[in-house]
């Protein structure tokens, strides 16, 4: 299975701000380059290219040592719902009112399984 990382539109790199590159999201995390592709592969991270590079990652989807709880089983149910690596990259930065914020801000208080339902109704 090869590593297929897809190229992130302005909008949405904007919607992000900050992005970690592969090596720096393995280093945080304590594991080798191939372990983080390896997340990438299983889908429990998602990331994109920007200018031209390798896979770079939202940094707001990594804790302080490791991914962040949650995001993993959110970004399935995205999947699951038709949404690309993108989209869902797009879905989870987008503000949302009735949260308040973004659904990643939700899922990074700890309030994973809202945001998991709304992406769940998503597929409906």
């Amino acid at each position: 299975m090869t590593l297929t990382v897809a190229q992130i539109d302005r909008e949405t790199d904007q919607l992000v701000g900050e992005w970690l590159p592969l090596s720096e999201v393995a280093k945080t995390l304590g594991l080798t380059i191939g372990r983080a592709k390896q997340l990438l592969k299983d889908k429990k991270l998602v990331g994109a290219r920007r200018g031209g590079g390798g896979p770079q990652i939202p940094a707001k989807f990594i804790g302080e040592d490791d991914v962040l709880k949650g995001l993993p089983g959110t970004l399935t149910v995205l999947a699951d719902a038709g949404f690309d690596e993108v989209e869902s990259i797009r879905w989870l930065f987008t503000p949302d009112e009735s949260l308040p914020g973004a659904p990643i801000d939700a899922i990074s208080v700890g309030r994973h399984t809202e945001v998991k339902r709304r992406a769940q109704a998503l597929g409906f």
